[in-house]
């Protein structure tokens, strides 16, 4: 086996960025650990002279990646660009098929195109590594794909995005609104700046919930609609109330097996504070996992940043020096199958419903005919008067229920004049 390895890094943002400085600053201890010597010769970004920590040689500089295939010699190629389709597709694409090992963080691309490019690194006897795309730092790819490799899983979940997370708690502990605490994650550096979207609306997690699932279950990616929600509408008054009932919102993303079906889903959910998800709070991302005959297993730690991305970006990067070559998802693409897929209106769950109404008689009634009329039936229920204003708050927890029942149930409360908004829904985790 070689013991020279030639690297290109194409995308020089906050990850390109920080990968390179690491690289770099690390070779000599890479070396003592597989006995190879890298060197990186080539790096790609849009713009050369955008401000970075370190100034970049005109000989390894391409303002058109895939001009680098042409004129070095690649063995290793880090994709940072971070695009579901474009030029990241393209750039992979092109390595594998020059036999060139590809590490990438790119979990939108590997959620969409996984299977495509897996069975391309396969025909090519070259590796396409990914742990970096799901929960930054935490090694769950690898453990699942090694460390658990004759267990026979059945369902993997957790708390998939740092952002949500943060806010989420931070609600909780300062009691500030959803606006004023997004503003405080994006001067950390924990939310977009400007443009939060695929972490708030729940996209972010779903891609992880999708490489997770392949992973865990030997499926070819599914390509179902899903349950996916983010946590735009939370609103400062259901965490007080959760609290009340010692519960936290978390929003989690849910890979499982139910009935030899597959269901995956992205949602918030009231989970118990005495349970471990309960207490994983701030940037803090945990992934658990369930199967035989190993139990449960759980894995903790930051799950975005520069530096966790770069911390797994750079293991795959040993994996491949100590001569692992590996299938993508864990075995051949000829023996990944499609599963079959459980019916999302099957899905059930205890709910947490919050109705603000007026304030007089029969309103509390009409409500809870309504949810027996669906079979839905009350496991708790809190009303609380605001007689200044002729209003209250009522709170219902349901008993478990489907999950077309509660959305046939809720949608007459459109038209109810004494409901002054639609109901908040949260469910429970199960």
């Amino acid at each position: 086996m070689k013991n020279n390895f030639n690297i290109a890094i194409v995308g020089l943002g906050q990850i390109g960025n920080y990968l390179y400085n690491e690289i770099k600053i690390k070779s000599k201890e890479i070396e003592n650990k597989t006995g190879k010597k890298i060197k990186i010769v080539a790096v790609s970004a849009k713009n050369k002279n955008k401000k970075r920590k370190f100034k970049i040689d005109n000989k390894i500089f391409y303002s058109d990646p895939l001009k680098i295939f042409d004129e070095k010699k690649i063995d290793i190629l880090f994709e940072c660009v971070g695009l579901s389709d474009g030029i990241s597709k393209k750039i992979i694409e092109t390595a594998l098929r020059n036999k060139v090992h590809v590490i990438t963080p790119n979990k939108a691309l590997i959620a969409k195109h996984g299977d495509h490019l897996a069975l391309l690194a396969e025909k090519n006897n070259v590796n396409l590594e990914f742990e970096a795309s799901v929960a930054g730092g935490i090694p769950i790819l690898r453990s699942i794909k090694e460390g658990l490799v004759t267990n026979k899983l059945n369902k993997v979940y957790g708390i998939l995005n740092g952002t949500t997370n943060y806010i989420l708690s931070e609600m909780e502990k300062s009691g500030d609104t959803f606006d004023k605490v997004l503003k405080k994650a994006q001067l950390l550096g924990y939310a977009e700046p400007n443009n939060p979207k695929l972490d708030l609306n729940g996209f972010d997690a779903f891609a992880k919930v999708r490489i997770l699932s392949a992973l865990a279950f030997n499926n070819l990616i599914s390509k179902n609609k899903c349950i996916m929600e983010g946590i735009e509408n939370i609103n400062i008054k259901d965490i007080k109330i959760a609290n009340q009932l010692n519960l936290r919102i978390k929003l989690l993303g849910i890979s499982e097996i139910i009935n030899g079906k597959l269901f995956e889903t992205v949602h918030p959910c009231l989970v118990n504070k005495n349970t471990y998800i309960g207490n994983v709070n701030g940037v803090m991302n945990a992934v658990i996992t369930h199967g035989k005959p190993v139990g449960e297993t759980i894995l903790q730690g930051e799950g975005a940043g520069p530096g966790p991305t770069s911390s797994s970006l750079l293991s795959d990067l040993l994996s491949i020096l100590r001569g692992n070559i590996k299938f993508p998802f864990g075995i051949s693409n000829s023996k990944r199958k499609k599963v079959k897929i459980l019916n999302n209106n099957d899905y059930t769950n205890s709910l947490y419903l919050r109705f603000e109404v007026k304030d007089k008689p029969g309103v509390l009634s009409s409500i809870t005919n309504r949810l027996a009329k669906f079979k839905i039936s009350v496991k708790r229920l809190i009303q609380t008067p605001d007689k200044k204003n002729n209003k209250a708050t009522i709170v219902i927890i349901t008993h478990k229920t489907t999950e077309i029942n509660f959305r046939n149930c809720l949608s007459i409360f459109k038209r109810n004049k004494n409901i002054l908004k639609f109901p908040t829904l949260i469910r429970l985790y199960n």
